[in-house]
């Protein structure tokens, strides 16, 4: 199948006419609101610094349903002893900086470049983006950032420079998640990682009618505050 060339009109074509890798289209641009509209969709950017816009939908889609999610022993017992401290968006910027400087096996640069940086630190002023941040001695050594649209969390990146720190905001997120109602967590790409939580693979046509109906509730723009 062709990949489609995006014009200046707010508009992407079905994700089920994805080439088998996911990728949709190419080309458009980063704006607020072509962002949310690619999300409610079940579409999503991911480039390098040398690449064009290049907007994905994976088949099948690894999510998390978050009733399901699973936190082994050692991490609770990290929980349990109160080591981090966890808070929500109050250094958003921070956090997605020292995501696009984490090193990852396999990759050279980072999909992270300063350019989704902007958008998204756009799009967090707006009320879509938020973060989880872990801190130890008031020191930031971990943390998440992903999009928010009615009962429907995106995850985009974590990073941790102590153990178990992103582990410990994913726990928090998905406690707090639960509380709030939400329906699901998209994780985009499938890891063993993920996997070992919880998550699970479903087929896109299945993942795209529940990202339909857990966005058709009234989006939270405020801030998110830790309960």
């Amino acid at each position: 199948m062709p990949v489609f060339e995006l014009s200046d009109e707010l508009i992407f074509p079905d994700p089920a006419l994805a080439e088998p890798d996911g990728l949709l289209a190419i080309g458009g641009d980063l704006s607020p609101k072509r962002l949310v509209l690619a999300y409610a969709h079940g579409i999503f950017p991911w480039f390098g610094n040398d690449e064009p816009y290049l907007w994905w939908s994976p088949n099948p889609r690894c999510v998390l349903f978050p009733a399901k999610f699973k936190a082994s022993k050692s991490l609770l017992q990290t929980i349990r002893k109160g080591k981090y401290t966890v808070r929500f968006d109050t250094c958003f910027n921070e956090v997605i900086k020292h995501c696009a400087q984490t090193k990852r096996e396999g990759e050279t640069g980072t999909w992270i470049t300063q350019e989704i940086q902007d958008a998204y630190c756009r799009l967090h002023e707006l009320g879509f983006a938020h973060s989880v941040e872990t801190f130890y001695d008031n020191q930031l050594v971990g943390g998440l950032y992903g999009i928010s649209l009615g009962k429907v969390f995106f995850g985009e990146s974590m990073f941790f420079l102590m153990t178990d720190a992103s582990k410990v905001a994913f726990y928090h997120l998905v406690q707090q998640l639960i509380e709030w109602n939400y329906e699901l967590i998209d994780n985009q790409q499938t890891t063993s990682h993920l996997l070992s939580f919880g998550s699970e693979e479903i087929p896109r046509d299945q993942f795209l009618k529940l990202v339909q109906q857990a966005i058709s509730h009234p989006v939270n723009y405020e801030k998110w505050t830790k309960k």
